[in-house]
């Protein structure tokens, strides 16, 4: 049974209802989005409990939209009265236009994830344990290790979502993460390597010895890799892009690209391109909002849209963007469930969920074989990225050297260079391994967070420039 959304609040839905019927009459749409949130994190450096916070919060956000125009309020009173308030500032948005409320989001009987507490359970005690012991192995498993950082963040948050049309949603969404973070020293040179995971799952998946130690183990190894590694070389070059993660690269570079905002302003490269080439032949690209206990993943999103999976490119060919409420209505297309926000004090916008390239029939062995002379980047850390042209650059976290299909020395300081559009024409072959991030995402967009996920097969680019040291 799903938490009472209005639990902490001095009103109740019939309330809720009321307000909304006396402030949204003339509007196209809107809602009364209620939230009920905790949150944890504890950070282990220096061999000691260093960081050690929990926060708490409840708040409502009232949002009325007029066309093109959205009023919006939000407070953290519980009161009746300072909801009718809120209901009061939205309306000022009207301007005495009038129009028919848009009809509610269809229901739904999917459940992506349990209604679990991952802030009590387990308690503060078994965590802080647990980044000990995460220490206390780094540290014995090699004597090369001079530092180590582990973290755990955790939160619930319970939300309820009113329209004036009286449908009701509720859910609570939890979600964890552990990160490991190692450093090494070898002849004077300090190197890191780092990796995490999580999701809308139960601690316990992440407690266990053997799920910890594997994450440990890959931090210490990509730090080991990195510790022998010489300056990138510079120019442009074939690359072989790594399975999972590194699909940040299409998160950031077309996925930002692909939402309805963007392309109803005309402000994406893909804007006004709906049935036109955009990718090579083979290149499928999903927005999935529906794969269970992933970051990304929401049973409805911000708006009370069910999520979906929904396919963006297909076979090279555009065939749709993510859409909210609002900019679906006014592009004439469906929503998506991509209408997303941070937390009560934000309204809600077209993002994405977990984004995803299929896979294709290439074997990863021979994409590697086919490199004569180029960069394999395995991994990457952040990136930057400009809707309108679609331009990125990306830093390599763990990236080599290939010549003749052998991957040779590790190579350090490397970024990625290119745009978005060109990249997608440029993917020459695509790997049967197609492997999602390990649940780590958070994307950030007009000054809001949210949790999201990433996946595809090793993927061959023919041309991107290196930015390096050579």
């Amino acid at each position: 049974m799903t938490a009472n959304p209005f639990a902490a609040f001095e009103f109740d839905a019939d309330d809720a209802r009321q307000v909304l019927a006396d402030n949204l009459a003339g509007a196209d749409d809107g809602e009364l989005f209620v939230e009920t949130a905790s949150s944890e994190s504890l950070a282990f450096d220096d061999g000691r409990l260093k960081v050690a916070n929990f926060d708490s919060e409840r708040g409502y956000g009232l949002r009325g939209v007029f066309g093109e125009t959205t009023g919006f309020a939000h407070s953290n009173d519980p009161t009746l009265a300072a909801l009718k308030r809120a209901g009061e500032t939205a309306a000022a948005a009207r301007k005495g236009r009038d129009a028919v409320m848009a009809p509610p989001p269809p229901g739904t009987n999917m459940k992506l994830y349990d209604d679990i507490d991952v802030v009590e359970q387990p308690g503060f005690e078994a965590k802080a344990k647990l980044l000990a012991e995460i220490d206390a192995y780094c540290r014995a498993k090699d004597p090369e290790v001079v530092q180590v950082s582990c973290s755990l963040a955790s939160s619930r948050r319970v939300i309820g979502i009113v329209r004036a049309d009286g449908d009701v949603r509720a859910d609570v969404r939890p979600l964890v993460r552990l990160n490991v973070s190692v450093t090494v020293e070898r002849n004077g040179r300090r190197e890191t390597g780092s990796t995490g995971a999580g999701g809308r799952a139960p601690f316990e998946r992440w407690l266990a010895p053997d799920a910890w130690r594997e994450l440990a183990d890959e931090a210490l190894r990509v730090a080991k890799v990195n510790v022998e590694a010489v300056d990138a070389p510079s120019g442009e070059w074939e690359v072989v892009l790594g399975a999972g993660w590194p699909a940040v690269l299409l998160h950031e570079a077309v996925g930002h690209g692909l939402e309805g905002d963007f392309n109803r302003k005309g402000t994406s490269a893909f804007a006004g391109r709906i049935g036109q080439q955009v990718a090579a032949r083979g290149v499928t690209v999903i927005d999935d909002g529906t794969i269970a206990e992933r970051r990304g993943s929401l049973t409805f999103d911000d708006e009370g849209t069910p999520t979906r999976r929904t396919t963006l490119i297909e076979d090279g060919v555009l065939v749709g963007y993510m859409q909210d409420r609002q900019n679906a209505r006014l592009m004439g297309v469906e929503p998506t469930g991509n209408g997303r926000r941070e937390s009560y004090a934000h309204a809600p916008m077209p993002r994405m969920t977990n984004t995803i390239m299929t896979a294709g029939t290439d074997d990863p062995g021979e994409i590697l074989a086919s490199l004569k002379d180029g960069i394999y980047a395995k991994n990457f850390g952040g990136g930057q990225v400009d809707i309108t042209s679609g331009k990125f650059v990306f830093r390599c976290t763990e990236a080599y050297r290939v010549r003749n299909g052998k991957v040779m020395e590790p190579i350090k300081g490397a970024t990625l260079i290119g745009d978005g559009p060109s990249a997608l024409t440029r993917i020459s072959m695509i790997g049967n391994d197609f492997k999602m991030d390990p649940g780590v995402g958070t994307c950030g967009k007009g000054g809001q967070g949210v949790p999201v996920g990433v996946g595809q097969p090793t993927l061959k680019i023919e041309g991107l420039t290196v930015g390096g040291a050579g």
